[in-house]
Formats: C-alpha cells, sequence, structure tokens
C-alpha cells in the first residue's frame, strides 16, 4: 500500500456518502416531487445507493433518463429539498471523533462537493461543521466539478496545505480520479452509497470500511 503523506497536512472529504448520511432526506424530497406530479416513488433502497452522483441521479430513479425532463424538475427537486430542513442528514458515526482527532493534531479538513456551494452550507451548518471547516468547495464554486481535480486543488489552496500532504476521501470514482490527478492520497469510503461498486476497481491508495478504520490509518501511531 503507498504510505501516507507524512506529515500529514490536510483531509478532505467528499459530502454526501462519506462525510454525512443525507440519503433520507434525498429521498423525502423526492417522494413530495412524485406526489406532486403524480408519478410512483421508487424505493428508499434504491434511491440511496445513487446520492452521491448527485440530484439528477436521484432524479432518473423516478422520472426517467430523458435530460429535458431531468432538468425541467430540477429546480422544483432542490427547491422541496430545501424544504426538508435536512431534519434526517447525520454524519456517519465515526465522524465527530474522526474530525475531533485531525483538530486535535492540528490537520486542516475541508469538503469538496459536486453539490451546489448554499446546499453544502446548509448541511454543514446543520451539523455544526461550518465553522471547523478549513475549506469548503461546492460544485459552482470553480466551472469545473469533479472528476476534475480543480476543486481538489482548490479546496488545498484555501486550507494552506501542500496537495502532496493531504488526503481525498469518497465514495465515488469521481472521488478517487479526482484527488489522484491533484496529487493526494486517495481513500475510497467503503460505507458510502457506492451505487453496487466495488472500490477496489477505482484503484484508490486505501480503503477505509468505516470512519474509525480510516481514523487509524490516519494517525498509525
Amino acid at each position: 500500500m503507498k504510505p501516507l503523506p507524512q506529515p500529514l497536512a490536510g483531509v478532505f472529504f467528499d459530502l454526501d456518502g462519506t462525510l454525512v448520511d443525507s440519503a433520507r432526506d434525498m429521498h423525502d424530497a423526492l417522494v413530495a416531487l412524485c406526489r406532486e406530479r403524480g408519478i410512483a416513488t421508487p424505493a428508499f433502497e434504491a434511491v440511496r445507493e445513487t446520492v452521491s452522483r448527485g440530484a439528477r441521479a436521484v432524479l432518473r430513479c423516478a422520472v426517467g433518463n430523458d435530460e429535458a425532463t431531468v432538468e425541467a424538475v430540477l429546480p422544483r427537486f432542490l427547491e422541496l429539498y430545501v424544504a426538508t430542513g435536512m431534519v434526517n442528514t447525520r454524519a456517519f458515526a465515526g465522524i465527530d471523533e474522526l474530525l475531533e482527532a485531525l483538530e486535535a493534531r492540528g490537520v486542516r479538513w475541508g469538503v469538496v462537493s459536486n453539490k451546489a456551494t448554499g446546499l453544502v452550507t446548509l448541511a454543514l451548518a446543520k451539523l455544526g461543521y461550518d465553522r471547523r471547516a478549513a475549506a469548503v468547495v461546492g460544485g459552482d464554486t470553480l466551472p469545473q466539478r469533479k472528476p476534475d481535480p480543480a476543486p481538489v486543488r482548490h479546496a488545498c489552496t484555501l486550507a494552506g496545505v501542500p496537495a502532496a500532504q493531504c488526503v481525498y476521501v469518497g465514495d465515488d470514482p469521481r472521488d478517487v480520479l479526482a484527488g489522484r490527478a491533484a496529487g493526494l492520497y486517495t481513500v475510497a469510503a467503503a460505507w458510502g452509497y457506492l451505487d453496487g461498486a466495488d472500490p477496489r476497481d477505482w484503484q484508490p491508495d486505501a480503503i477505509s470500511t468505516t470512519p474509525g478504520q480510516l481514523a487509524a490509518l490516519l494517525d498509525p501511531a
């Protein structure tokens, strides 16, 4: 296994399916949209697996693959998502302890997501993470989105840490591609949604099955 960067300066996370479990609120918004449109609502389990791929992927579960339809209903879906108040969004078990351990060591951490920055900020604020994160990069922060490495590099710049001494963690192949291309050590979050994929196929530098296992990887001493 590739050695972890030493000294470790920063750790950056994807949001949905990595730092937080937001699937229930996304499904609730989809339920409300389907009721408005009089169409069948997909099962939660099917929707949950798509959440890491974004709102459009969630919508395709209900309205199909016609992109014009997806784009037409996207604004209303996002309104309904905000209206949930993100009441069911939670940090995955072990994330609080992981972040506290990083902060205690002086390791900067942040979020790089393809989700709109305003929605990322809302989720982080709900969990009390917004003022603790050294960098928050959303899908509309830059012209580029993951798997382009630019958002990950931008997060390193915002946090004031060199990419070569940082780790990027995510539960989607785009996360590994973006982190690797940006020059970071990459970790696949196997506790995430995955959408039926085997994270070994993404060729990350490491795979963690729980946030606790990730914490041990990041602090082997």
